[in-house]
């Protein structure tokens, strides 16, 4: 546990704010009481608690052990004496990183594999998947979450409380105001999103969702006993995704940075960390932290134009380059046999699902069909990771390549669909893997709009890229024409995952679940009882490409368009 207070906050006025509760301690007396308090328990045998913290749209240069201009001593102080995962990687947008932690399935299996799930879309999770929460109910575990969920709300079968979480606390869309916890989806459609269970949660406005969440935590922490059931808590963080909200107590520390949006982007990364110090002193005064596993993981890479950094890594959230999918992540636990180090086992998202309930005392027969690697040992023992490749993703609806071709891919992949896939220390992408350029931190109080697109307008158009990213993490040299042979045995892996995917759900819109109809919340829309039309709503066959091109085209200006309007903002 840190230590090392940050400075420069008023203590009293988060004091005032009901979020700390030691802050007239010198942190030595923090560490002493917390460390009494659990010495005068015995200690708990049997499956360890697991604590599992996402961060959203958290990037690679965004914590301090990374970074020099935000402060996390926390984080830095946990992620020192556990593990650190320096060969981690997650998917490039929120919904496909939680279905993968919560499945232990790449997006091709679940038909995720496009996009995100849209505040009104008839989608979710699906409902033959058996969950992580699930798994450790039926290991006895006591299952919660709090804060963002993002797998879709149209029916209460898709709420988390109904896929394997006791409870529930928090909001169920991509996006919400941190005080008012208000959601839009566009122009007039926007609705209240605070749920407690099955019910919404009007009576928390005006708090601090970083706070709140972190309150309900310890609240959690306080109730349960830890020597009478082991404990699984999902804490996703709505912080640090847009909007940029943040007490002024936390922007304060950070008021020589020049350029705004990474200023208020720091103090919340700032607030996290004291949340996360609020939480280990709950495992430590409650008695649970010497048989807990922390787990910490950001959900995607970090967005520049939101004051977020990936830096030196090429590339932004949504793209497939490494600043899209490569985590921040580290384990810490008294329970790791080798502590203090840096791994660089190769560890994706899906493999926590088989490695906690592994953890939890189950057997392979828990684990089958899941895509997702036991990584224990590679983490805590410092062994080699049994993970060998990852499929990044197949996407068949995004917009195609236009140099993209079957003959580019020598015949055995059309190199128009965005893929990407890691083999050893090989990475291919096809397709249009996103905004592709290295990005430094942001010094100036603002730049033109239009920087974000030269790289577009200057490089040649390719539809495939191949990189030795062991040699080469930041993919600067492109070795797609000199290791043909290479790329070759690439396309054969994505073919070969390709043929193991399910169809694509992406149903339409629904205009029934505008929240003016439905008591101004973002609630389920659907009865149980009504049947989904998959096989009418999410098939997106197009042979009209005078058609797709008109539409990309517009979805091109429109992207510039809102460039320039967040640039001028910043």
């Amino acid at each position: 546990m840190a230590t090392t207070a940050l400075t420069g906050f008023s203590m009293m006025s988060l004091l005032s704010l009901g979020y700390l509760t030691w802050d007239l301690m010198s942190p030595n007396q923090v560490e002493n009481e917390a460390d009494q308090t659990s010495a005068n328990r015995p200690p708990v045998p049997g499956p360890p608690h697991i604590i599992f913290i996402m961060t959203d749209d958290q990037g690679f240069n965004d914590i301090g052990y990374h970074s020099s201009d935000i402060r996390t001593p926390v984080l830095d102080k946990l992620a020192e004496d556990g593990v650190k995962l320096e060969n981690y990687y997650i998917q490039p947008i929120c919904t496909p990183s939680r279905s993968q932690l919560i499945t232990g399935r790449y997006q091709i299996h679940t038909g995720l594999q496009h996009s995100i799930i849209r505040p009104r879309q008839p989608n979710c999770l699906p409902f033959d998947q058996i969950t992580l929460p699930q798994r450790l109910q039926e290991l006895g575990y006591s299952t919660h979450m709090v804060g963002k969920w993002h797998l879709g709300f149209y029916k209460k079968e898709c709420l988390p409380t109904r896929r394997g979480f006791d409870t529930y606390f928090g909001s169920l869309t991509g996006s919400i105001n941190y005080y008012t916890y208000d959601s839009c989806d566009g122009p007039g459609l926007c609705g209240f999103d605070l749920h407690e269970g099955e019910s919404v949660a009007w009576g928390q406005r005006g708090k601090y969702s970083t706070h709140l969440y972190t309150q309900r935590v310890r609240k959690i922490l306080a109730s349960h006993d830890p020597q009478s059931q082991p404990l699984f808590i999902f804490l996703s963080f709505q912080a640090v995704h847009t909007p940029l909200q943040s007490p002024r107590e936390y922007i304060y520390p950070y008021r020589e940075l020049e350029n705004v949006a990474r200023r208020k982007y720091a103090a919340m990364v700032s607030a996290v960390d004291e949340a996360v110090r609020n939480i280990t002193y709950g495992l430590r005064k409650y008695g649970y932290y010497q048989n807990t596993v922390i787990i910490f993981s950001t959900d995607n890479g970090g967005q520049p134009l939101s004051g977020g950094s990936n830096w030196p890594l090429r590339g932004r959230k949504g793209t497939y380059w490494e600043g899209g999918v490569r985590g921040l992540g580290f384990v810490h636990s008294p329970l790791l046999r080798k502590k203090r180090r840096v791994s660089k086992a190769l560890v994706h998202i899906t493999d926590w699902y088989p490695t906690l309930v592994r953890l939890a005392g189950g057997n392979e027969s828990l684990m089958e069909g899941v895509d997702g690697y036991d990584v224990w040992e590679a983490i805590s023992d410092g062994k080699e990771s049994p993970r060998l490749e990852i499929l990044h993703n197949i996407d068949p609806l995004y917009n195609h390549a236009r140099g993209g071709s079957l003959q580019k891919g020598y015949g055995i992949w059309n190199t128009a669909v965005q893929a990407s896939i890691r083999v050893g220390d090989w990475k291919l992408l096809t397709g249009d893997p996103g905004y592709g350029d290295w990005i430094p931190p942001q010094i100036l109080p603002g730049f033109p709009g239009d920087w974000w697109n030269l790289e577009r307008h200057t490089r040649p158009r390719k539809s495939v890229w191949l990189f030795n990213i062991s040699g080469d993490p930041c993919e600067h040299f492109d070795l797609s024409e000199q290791r043909p042979d290479i790329v070759k045995q690439l396309l054969a892996r994505l073919v070969y995952y390709n043929r193991t995917a399910v169809p694509v759900r992406y149903p339409s819109e629904d205009v029934r679940a505008d929240p003016q109809l439905n008591g101004g919340a973002w609630v389920p829309w659907i009865g149980d009882e009504e049947e989904d039309s998959w096989d009418r709503v999410y098939q997106k066959k197009s042979k009209d490409w005078k058609k797709k091109l008109k539409l990309s085209k517009s979805r091109s200006f429109f992207r510039r368009l809102n460039t320039r309007i967040m640039s001028n903002t910043i």
